[in-house]
Formats: C-alpha cells, sequence, structure tokens
C-alpha cells in the first residue's frame, strides 16, 4: 500500500513540474488563438555586424590553410604556399583592426638555440611578404618556437616534415 501511494506521490509531481502547462477549457477557442495587442513582439533591428578580425576556421581555398612548410634548413617560402600567404595578406588588408602571429618552428634535429633563429627567420620570411604587399607592420609578430612546438611528435622524415613550418594565428582566435 505505502508503494503505491509513494508511486502516485511521484507520478504527481512529476506531472506538476512538466514543462508544458495544461490547456484549460474555460476560456472560447477564439479567445485561446487571438493574442491581446499589448502582447504582439517588438519589430526586430538588426544591428551592425561588425567585421571578422579573422576568417572563419573551416574556410575553404588557401584562406583556410594556416601552415606554411619548408624544406630542411631553409626559410624560403615555397611556391606553393605563396597563394596561402597572399589570401591572408589580403584578408589583413581588408580587415586593418585584424592581427597576427607568425610561429616559427623546425623539427627535433640541430641545436636549440639554431632552431630558435631558423624559426625565426621563417616566421620573418612570411612576414616580408606581407609587408610588401601592404600589411601594416603593427598588425604582424614574430616569434620562433624552435624545435619546441612541434605538430607531429614523430621521429622520422614525414614527421620532420610537418614540424618544420610558420603558423599564422589571428590574435583573438
Amino acid at each position: 500500500m505505502k508503494k503505491t501511494i509513494f508511486a502516485l506521490a511521484v507520478t504527481g509531481f512529476l506531472a506538476a513540474c512538466s514543462s508544458t502547462p495544461p490547456e484549460t477549457t474555460s476560456a472560447p477557442a477564439a479567445e485561446k488563438t487571438a493574442a491581446p495587442a499589448a502582447a504582439a513582439p517588438a519589430p526586430m533591428v538588426a544591428e551592425p555586424v561588425k567585421p571578422a578580425l579573422y576568417p572563419p576556421k573551416g574556410v575553404g581555398g588557401a584562406l583556410g590553410e594556416r601552415s606554411i612548410y619548408y624544406d630542411f634548413d631553409k626559410y624560403a617560402i615555397k611556391d606553393q604556399y605563396k597563394t596561402v600567404v597572399d589570401a591572408h595578406g589580403g584578408f589583413l588588408l581588408s580587415h586593418p583592426d585584424s592581427k597576427v602571429t607568425l610561429q616559427g618552428n623546425c623539427d627535433e634535429r640541430g641545436s636549440r638555440e639554431y632552431n630558435l633563429g631558423l624559426g625565426q627567420r621563417r616566421a620573418d620570411s612570411v612576414r616580408k611578404v606581407l609587408a610588401a604587399k601592404g600589411v601594416k607592420d603593427s598588425q604582424m609578430e614574430t616569434v620562433s618556437f624552435g624545435k619546441e612546438k612541434p605538430h607531429n611528435p614523430g621521429h622520422n622524415e614525414a614527421a620532420w616534415a610537418e614540424n618544420r613550418r610558420t603558423d599564422i594565428v589571428y590574435k583573438g582566435e
């Protein structure tokens, strides 16, 4: 008997906590569908759209790529990555409030000091191309992580190739 009373009490409690209010039958159907004039929603006013400070992630094409890869012990930008740098340069020119950090990286071979210098030269090579396209110095910052921030932790040529890069990182991303 106690279990039955408890079950009824729980069922009643859950019904009372329901998110859908029960309908009342006291008002005629016409009154239920007509909304009072005071309750009409106010017209929506469009807020001004703020320009994006960085391209949205997942955007297609060259603007969607954020890394420039290099040959071993080199910092010259390969032809295949020039369109990526050009796309980001165009974005930065059309969005003067946007800022990027160009992060130079190396593979694990070489001394810490050597790789920090090479990573800086890689970041600076991208900065020079962007500056030549008209991007303001105040929009760009460079930093070298050397071999301290590998993209691929492997110890073979495929992993090293992924780690020899400059990453384009938008501030606020």
